[in-house]
């Protein structure tokens, strides 16, 4: 999913934060919550909220952990999972890719390396695609180097870091952090007591690639689940790419029945009419090929009416047709005082104020009805879920 840098404000409000802390009866408020909270300007909503504020929290699905919690550690490992999991996000995502070897690993892309771990710093670095002088983690510049060219066990070696493309000085790459395997993700997700949602990420190397073709590629993601033992039931496989939604539906319908379709449409303003060489089926035509979930970015599922943040026509439509929607990401872009950025620029004329983030997931969760929003620190999205009752 698109990175557009963590802002500032919520580096600040972390910098002397740990994860949210876990107790017999439940997850307390942390920091971020609380200061979001107060940001509020006085609301019936506001109300509900500050009436919850002591309140012990569970975890709730309507939570989804992305890529960890990354505001504040490296995503894809074992500590940024497990401050996911801490803050109550009920399922955590785990972004799949593959090595030069085929094993399936946790990363976002599958040629960020350079920014997201040490690799310019070792050997391996000649075997990048491309590696301008002085390249390093501060300043790739137009480094990439791909899981592709590296072995698992070399893949394995690497220490993670904070995507250098949003690192904000005040967060310094948390030292020791390794690369995870899927596997070692889904039994780490699993210990946590947690739910899975992996993205298939699209490949950046030609396929097939020595002998892995894109189906199989996608049935490598759903055979790590079943190898572990898994029940379909805590699983929802994404990907932006629908041909993988419709093998996952065809071939594994177990789990092919909470399969996400990523939908890249959103640039379209005919994203519902449908074309007959079904790359840009409608939404109507999209269940009834049996997919069921939808996630696009937050923004395209809010527009606005007389300053007003209401559901847009892409989330009517979607909801018309019986599809279930997820939204796309909270905590990623901003600062909200200054329009929030990308990811809310269909409604960034009505966003002055940190303290209407639980505004926006309001109208996300009670008038868009999505099932789940996904976020760089999920802590505020528990509390809201859980205030509000839901699952």
């Amino acid at each position: 999913m698109r990175y557009l840098g963590i802002l500032a404000a919520l580096a600040l409000a972390l910098a002397l934060a740990l994860p949210t802390s876990v107790t017999a009866t439940g997850l307390k408020p942390d920091e971020r919550t609380l200061y979001l909270l107060d940001a509020m300007s006085d609301s019936p909503l506001k109300r509900t909220l500050d009436a919850c504020r002591d309140a012990r929290m569970t975890p709730r699905n309507f939570s989804i952990s992305h890529r960890g919690a990354p505001a504040r550690y490296a995503e894809h490992t074992a500590a940024s999972y497990r401050a996911g999991a801490a803050q109550g996000a009920g399922i955590v995502e785990c972004d799949v890719t593959f090595t030069r070897d085929k094993a399936l690993v946790c990363r976002h892309a599958q040629d960020d390396l350079a920014r997201t771990t040490n690799v310019l710093e070792t050997p391996f670095a000649q075997r990048c695609a491309s590696r301008p002088s002085g390249a390093s983690w501060e300043a790739p510049g137009t480094a990439r180097c791909s899981t592709a060219d590296l072995t698992l066990k070399e893949l394995l070696s690497l220490e993670a870091r904070m995507d250098s493309r949003g690192q904000h000085p005040a967060l310094a790459p948390a030292a020791g952090t390794r690369v995870m395997t899927h596997r070692d993700a889904i039994r780490l997700i699993d210990e946590l007591g947690r739910d899975f949602t992996p993205e298939l990420k699209r490949p950046s190397v030609p396929m097939p690639f020595d002998g892995l073709t894109l189906a199989g590629y996608a049935q490598a993601l759903i055979d790590d689940y079943k190898a572990l033992g898994i029940s379909p039931e805590r699983v929802w496989p994404q990907s932006f790419r629908l041909a993988d939604v419709r093998y996952w539906i065809a071939e594994e319908p177990d789990f092919g029945r909470q399969a996400i379709y990523l939908d890249g449409r959103y640039r379209n303003s005919d994203f519902n009419a449908g074309r007959p060489d079904r790359l840009t089926p409608s939404m109507a035509a999209l269940k009834a090929e049996g997919v069921n979930f939808l996630a696009p970015p937050l923004w395209v599922l809010l527009t606005l009416e007389a300053d007003r943040i209401v559901p847009s026509a892409y989330a009517r439509a979607a909801k018309d047709a019986g599809l279930e929607l997820v939204a796309w990401t909270m905590e990623r872009s901003g600062p909200l005082g200054r329009g929030g950025g990308w990811y809310f620029q269909s409604v960034r004329d009505a966003i002055r104020s940190d303290g209407q983030f639980f505004e926006v997931l309001h109208v996300l969760a009670k008038d868009v009805g999505v099932r789940g929003v996904f976020s760089d620190w999920p802590a505020p999205v528990t509390f809201y879920a859980n205030c509000m009752g839901l699952p």
